[in-house]
């Protein structure tokens, strides 16, 4: 008995491994290229050697990060051999004016830059032809979300990217010249990607981009439509008309990336009403004006502590959570104390801090008084401290109250408790609500669900709650 041939329908799809590297803005991009290689009937590897070729979305903003992705793609060349590159660190130059990762690894396929996905289906489609009839080419549906596509974060939250790059040029910086200057999504297009994520199930929305504050000024915030409603471009819309999206599904929307322009002075009623999570992700960076001038920041730094003071009057709930540099080149001890008292007065809820790292590229590297590394990370320590202390003290102040959680693992239903986050824990950023059994034996925690929980403690960062 002769052997049914293989036809080109019925041939394995090809396999495609992915790494994604670096910020939920890479991650965004992740998914715009792993939706289209899947309704061009690819499937997706969980491992390099079970792949017919890798992609490695990198990220090339500090030192760790080039490493990382560095290393990272030549496991996949050790453990595959056939890589495709993208991301920001395609974009980086070598010492020799050259493209780095060509330099490093001369051997991967094809590298290409952020925001790409075009140009890596491309190079996919030279190395590992697409095997479906365009003709019939389908976004999918199962796995995805619609018209939003595939999604990288647990099914419960999502982010959503409203404009690629930034035009501002701060010397400590390279993401202009690997991503480009602002480019504002349309606003019909990010309200519908918005409405299939609350339909597909998505109960906390996260807004992301370079400069979220700016949305809209590369077009003049023109008018767009949605649902046949005009909406203008500009931030005060889009987080009102989010909100107003959210509210039916019960959903969160989170804010990152704000600049302190006094345009947001305007967001901060719709957190007070409700509409959106009285949360925001300021990248400050520092304190005192003159290093702030150095670092060629759009914001000074004189009136942040009015401002907070201003938005905290509006809405008593607000959890703001900044970044900030120490050791920039030509800070004093005086200016570093002026950012330690800063963090004092202002009380900022949750703080990262990063050692002035001289990245390649900077403007900021060439600036005088580059500090000795090991005063920059002590520097980073010590404003630590004090952050932490402050965090704690505000984390301290909550034991007692009841508050809302959205709850990312429940074993066995939770009968044990779980892990959750509140409206002031932003994914994987910040902390977490450690969730204790519940009292009573009826209750349930579900994944991707909300849950009453009264908070009885704290540990370190995160807080400790009884589900009610």
């Amino acid at each position: 008995m002769s052997e049914t041939p293989v036809s080109p329908t019925t041939a394995p799809a090809p396999r495609v491994g992915f790494v994604s590297l670096g910020c939920p803005k890479a991650l965004t991009d992740s998914e715009l290229i792993l939706t289209q290689l899947s309704a061009e009937g690819y499937q997706t590897s969980k491992t390099f050697e079970g792949a017919d070729l890798v992609i490695v979305n990198t990220c090339g903003f500090i030192d760790d990060a080039v490493k990382e992705s560095l290393d990272t793609i030549g496991e996949a060349l050790a453990e595959n051999g056939r890589v495709i590159v993208t991301g920001c660190l395609g974009a980086r130059e070598g010492d020799d004016g050259g493209n780095l990762v060509r330099n490093v690894h001369p051997s991967v396929l094809a590298v290409t830059g952020p925001h790409a996905t075009q140009e890596v289906m491309d190079a996919v489609h030279t190395h590992l032809p697409k095997p479906h009839d365009p003709f019939i080419d389908l976004v999918p549906q199962a796995g995805g979300f619609g018209e939003a596509g595939i999604k990288l974060t647990p099914r419960h939250y999502a982010y959503l990217k409203i404009s690629e790059g930034c035009n501002h040029r701060c010397t400590f910086c390279i993401i202009p010249s690997m991503r480009g200057d602002l480019v504002s999504r349309p606003i019909g297009d990010v309200l519908k990607e918005a409405r299939a994520l609350f339909e597909g199930g998505v109960k906390e929305l996260l807004v992301i981009s370079q400069d979220t504050s700016a949305y809209g000024v590369d077009v003049q915030y023109r008018t767009g439509f949605h649902d046949g409603r005009p909406v203008r471009t500009r931030l005060l819309e889009l987080a009102r008309a989010l909100g107003e999206m959210a509210e039916p599904f019960g959903a969160w929307v989170r804010l990152h990336y704000v600049y302190p322009y006094p345009s947001v002075d305007e967001v901060i009623p719709l957190m007070a009403q409700g509409l959106v999570l009285p949360y925001l992700d300021v990248p400050f960076q520092h304190s005192h004006p003159d290093v702030l001038r150095r670092m060629k920041r759009p914001a000074s730094g004189e009136r942040n502590l009015e401002r907070i003071e201003r938005w905290r009057a509006a809405c008593p709930e607000l959890v703001i959570r900044s970044t900030f540099i120490a050791g920039f080149p030509g800070e004093t001890e005086s200016e570093f104390e002026h950012l330690l008292d800063f963090m004092r007065e202002a009380r900022i809820d949750r703080a990262g801090c990063f050692a002035y790292s001289d990245v390649k590229g900077a403007v900021a590297n060439d600036l005088p008084g580059m500090l000795p590394k090991a005063v920059r990370e002590e520097r980073r320590a010590r404003f630590m401290a004090v952050a932490e202390e402050v965090s704690a003290a505000k984390l301290q102040a909550r034991i007692g109250a009841s508050m809302q959680v959205l709850v990312d693992s429940a074993p066995g239903l939770g009968r044990k408790g779980g892990v959750g986050r509140s409206y002031a824990d932003a994914p994987e950023i910040d902390g977490v609500v450690r969730l204790l059994p519940p009292e009573k034996l009826s209750k349930q925690l579900k994944v991707g669900e909300f849950t009453r929980a009264r908070i009885v403690g704290t540990e370190g960062h995160d807080l400790v709650a009884v589900p009610v």
